[in-house]
Parts: C-alpha cells; sequence; structure tokens
C-alpha cells in the first residue's frame, strides 16, 4: 500500500473512532492492529444482504453472525487477510455459525473495477471463490498487466471456465450494475482504503491478526445466543 493509500485507511480509523464516541457509551473501543472493535455502537448489521443463493457469500443465509467483507483486487492487506484469515473464518461459516458476504470496492482505480468485474463473470459460473483465491493466489496481487481484461480471461481459462461466456459477462451492464453496488454500500460504511469488515454488526478496519476475528466472532455469537 502506497503513501496516499495508507494516509487514506488512517482517516478512516479516525472517522470510524470519532463517530463511535459520538454515537454514546461506546465502551473501552479495544482496538488491535489499526483497527477498531467497538463494544457498544450503531448496528451495521443492515449492509448484510443474506440473499438466497448469493454466488458472494458462503454460509448458510440465517446464521447468527454476518460478517461483510469490503476488498480490493490490489490491496496487499486485502491479499494478507485472504490468506491468513479468510480460511479460518471460511470453517465458521462452514459449520453454520457465520455467514461472509463479499464486496469488491474498487478503490485503487480501473485495475481493480476490471478484476471485480472479472469476479462476477466468475460467479456467473458459480466459481467466485475459486477465481478469489487466483487473484490472491499466496496472499499476494497481481500486477496492474496481470489485471488486464486479456489476462482475467486467460485465468478463467486456466481454471476450466468457458471463456467465451466469461468475457461477455464480465463487461455486461449486470456486472458494471453490481460492482457499483458495491462501491455505494462500501462508500457508505467508510471503505475509501480497504479491507474493511462489518462482524456482528460492528466495523473493523484493517488485516488485523486472526485471533482478533475470532474473538469478535465469539463475542458476537453470545451476543445473538448462538454461542
Amino acid at each position: 500500500m502506497g503513501t496516499i493509500p495508507g494516509l487514506v485507511m488512517l482517516a478512516i480509523l479516525i472517522i470510524l473512532v470519532v463517530a463511535m464516541w459520538r454515537a454514546g457509551d461506546a465502551g473501552d473501543g479495544d482496538t488491535a492492529g489499526g483497527g477498531v472493535v467497538a463494544q457498544q455502537q450503531p448496528d451495521y448489521s443492515y449492509a448484510e444482504r443474506r440473499e438466497t443463493g448469493d454466488p458472494f457469500a458462503l454460509g448458510p443465509v440465517d446464521a447468527p453472525v454476518g460478517l461483510v467483507v469490503f476488498s480490493d483486487y490490489q490491496c496487499p492487506f486485502c491479499a494478507q487477510w485472504s490468506r491468513e484469515t479468510l480460511p479460518v473464518m471460511k470453517e465458521r461459516a462452514e459449520a453454520g455459525e457465520l455467514r461472509i458476504e463479499w464486496r469488491d470496492v474498487n478503490v485503487y482505480g480501473p485495475a481493480s473495477k476490471r478484476a471485480a468485474m472479472a469476479s462476477y463473470a466468475a460467479a456467473e459460473q458459480g466459481r467466485f471463490w475459486e477465481f478469489h483465491d487466483a487473484l490472491f493466489d499466496g496472499g499476494r496481487t497481481r500486477s496492474e498487466r496481470d489485471l488486464s481484461e486479456a489476462a482475467l480471461v486467460a485465468l478463467a481459462g486456466q481454471l476450466g471456465m468457458d471463456t467465451e461466456r466469461f468475457a461477455a459477462d464480465m463487461i455486461s451492464p449486470q456486472a458494471a450494475e453490481e460492482i457499483a453496488r458495491n462501491e455505494e454500500l462500501g462508500i457508505e460504511h467508510g471503505a475509501s482504503a480497504t479491507p474493511v469488515f462489518i462482524l456482528g454488526g460492528s466495523p473493523m478496519v484493517g488485516a488485523q491478526p486472526v485471533e482478533v476475528f475470532l474473538d469478535a466472532h465469539e463475542t458476537a455469537l453470545e451476543t445473538s445466543g448462538g454461542g
């Protein structure tokens, strides 16, 4: 992450902290790794869609806790989180304790948007998570050259997808609409830097250690009565 995105992340963190204090009775506001997990604050669970058949989601629609992830395919911290923490959270989703919903917000520009539209095309073939993992292979981001339209279609081919359909879906109005909807939701929740999360209705900022997410999930489970 360059200097400007880093400064933006800091600004978003400060804004979130101030907003939580103004909400009243913000609790201790435990932090770790530059992120925020407020113990008392407004409930942002409305960011969850809970749509049956959502190809960008994992876990039961009625899971006791929801996790919304705002990410960017050129964000190194998003790649780090996807490698270190996402697999553990997927286990919670598979156990029925968590609903994960992915939102690409594309704060790094055109290459990020192309990758997001490509992930939509993969989702149309039921391959979103496989394509996502390939984009963040090894916990690293791809170069802008590797996020060109031709390179993304080639990657889909390597994964065994129908490349003709993929290429058409990638530039479809439906893909553009979905990406715009996610970007608007991200802006609404302060995701002008990534990654940003809504876990159990509470905002979290940054690729914090896996233990922070597990602790936050356990707390949310207890609050929901699902623990």
